[in-house]
């Protein structure tokens, strides 16, 4: 068994760079299916969801290449698209090789999606899309196949705003005949990537990051070269150990637009920023105030901050209130935090944060990536020694959290049956 063990600390400081978006990387990778000829992608993050991609990568035939920056992917012999159905099933983006490899080769055979555990993630909405551009749909009990002797396109609306979606139906539809517009679509900077991305590569695509896109179908794509956005999601981690511990961080690498939404909601707590180009520093030199919030799809609150911020808001003077409205089932993290005291509650689907908790350690489990990253932040200010175990997840999306968090000053390290200490990824 692996766990990972932390202590409380004092303030953090120092300055941490920010990789690529594991969001925006799992979208890419996929993407360089659809083209004739090798791209070349940079800043793509050493995870272990991305690990899984080159591994069914070369199972269908890319040859996949890496440098010291950056990732080759080539697909002249790309020659299947049957995803081994236990790869699929390891990670929740898997459905993006159906959007990549349907045009080409027009039955695609996959096993249905795994990853976080925190309640049901239904892809009716891509198969929505997919069944508008005329593909039929196969279901078994451990897969699923799509077929489609021809894409052609069309006007879709999705019943809610969906990122996954959004990107899996653009990717079938750049190869398909004739225009598809898709309308409520997700405005995430991750659509966007994956956009610019395919755009390099000859598609003809307009109104990424707004409500509506339009995609003008072409016959063929080739290569690129194309650098994945910094990945918000782990800079907001950062801003969020911050609230916890104290401390003041510089965080480099960054796109300051994509993270407003985060920075005004803890500015609302008490957090400061300073904010530059490509950097923000976040530091904290009062006691937190207890917030009120929503999560929303991009450009609101998201919901992977959800579960850090719970962490953050215990040690608070007041009480906190976040409605959790993308995925309600993602609680898990609350009946952990409680096992340290936190006295968290749900009423009426909301997380009731009470606030001026001081936690103590235990054992807990990660259920997702967030939710592990929630239990580090509330061990770095529990008295005592805290136990994460589930570190499988958190390794799905970072990839040296450990040794960034160390450098800034927390005491915590990576814990085995067989040895002690080391790396996460060790």
């Amino acid at each position: 068994m692996r766990w990972i063990e932390v202590n409380r600390c004092g303030p953090l400081c120092g300055t941490v760079r920010v990789p690529g978006s594991k969001n925006s990387s799992l979208g890419l990778l996929a993407a360089c299916c659809l083209s004739d000829k090798a791209v070349t992608l940079k800043n793509i993050p050493d995870i272990s969801d991305v690990r899984l991609i080159y591994d069914i990568g070369r199972e269908i035939g890319l040859e996949i290449t890496h440098s010291t920056d950056a990732v080759t992917i080539d697909p002249a012999n790309l020659c299947s698209a049957e995803i081994p159905l236990e790869m699929a099933a390891g990670y929740r983006a898997s459905y993006y090789f159906v959007g990549a490899l349907l045009a080409k080769f027009k039955r695609v055979k996959i096993g249905y999606p795994g990853g976080d555990n925190f309640g049901s993630r239904p892809i009716d909405q891509h198969i929505k899309g997919f069944e508008a551009l005329g593909a039929e749909f196969e279901f078994y009990s451990d897969h699923y196949i799509v077929k489609a002797d021809k894409l052609t396109g069309s006007d879709i609306y999705f019943d809610m705003i969906t990122c996954g979606a959004t990107i899996n139906v653009m990717l079938a539809a750049v190869l398909a005949q004739g225009r598809t517009t898709l309308r409520n679509a997700a405005r995430d900077p991750e659509v966007v990537d994956v956009a610019v991305l395919l755009n390099k590569m000859g598609a003809n695509i307009k109104g990424a990051g707004t409500e509506t896109i339009v995609i003008e179908g072409v016959e063929c794509l080739g290569g690129c070269t194309h650098t994945a956005i910094p990945d918000r999601l782990i800079a907001g981690t950062y801003f969020m150990a911050v609230g916890a511990a104290g401390g003041d961080i510089t965080i480099k690498d960054v796109t300051p637009e994509h993270l407003m939404t985060c920075i005004v909601k803890l500015q609302e707590a008490g957090m400061k920023f300073e904010i530059g180009d490509d950097y923000v520093r976040a530091y904290l030199n009062s006691r937190l105030d207890g917030i009120k919030l929503e999560t929303a799809m991009y450009p609101g609150f998201a919901t992977d901050y959800q579960q850090p911020l719970t962490a953050m808001l215990t040690g608070a003077a007041s009480y906190s209130k976040i409605a959790e409205k993308i995925y309600p089932g993602r609680i898990n993290h609350c009946t952990e935090l409680n096992k340290m005291g936190a006295d968290i509650f749900i009423k009426d689907e909301k997380i009731i944060i009470p606030g001026n908790r001081r936690l103590h350690g235990a054992w807990v489990k990660a259920s997702d990536i967030r939710a592990g990253i929630c239990l580090i932040l509330a061990g770095l200010t529990a008295k005592g020694t805290t136990y994460v175990t589930g570190v499988e997840h958190i390794e799905r999306g970072y990839s040296d959290l450990i040794d960034n968090l160390v450098d800034m000053g927390a005491n915590i390290r990576y814990c085995s049956d067989s040895s002690d200490v080391g790396l996460l990824n060790a």
